[in-house]
């Protein structure tokens, strides 16, 4: 698993972070049951403060994603396989309809973008 930041970025470092490993999780690239990292490993490899991992650890924790315990790191507790299956077959359909309404592709990805 490979996690960069981007320090201009309007999302914090621990954000971008847990951003990341969420996705990861959702993807299957990070199983149920699976060690992550401890803060320090990942924090050197990232280049960023340990006490950002461990923000970013807390946010996946307070998620449901993640399980934290002192001494023993994170695990994965919750694979999001399905997840990222359903929201796959979203974006299909959003594709689909974008394309009957005749709505370019760029332009569906801007509206995507600055939706929030």
């Amino acid at each position: 698993m490979l996690i960069t930041v981007d320090p201009t970025a309007k999302a914090s470092l621990a954000e971008q972070v847990a951003t990341q490993i969420r996705y990861a999780i959702a993807r299957g690239e990070l199983a149920s049951g699976e060690r992550l990292p401890s803060a320090r490993d990942l924090a050197a490899s990232v280049d960023v403060n340990m006490h950002t991992v461990l923000r970013a650890y807390a946010s996946l924790q307070d998620d449901g994603l993640i399980e934290l315990r002192r001494g023993r790191g994170a695990t994965v507790i919750r694979s999001g396989n399905a997840s990222f299956d359903r929201l796959r077959t979203l974006v299909e359909e959003l594709r689909d309809q974008a394309e009957t309404l005749e709505v370019p592709l760029d332009d569906l990805i801007t509206m995507i973008k600055g939706a929030r």
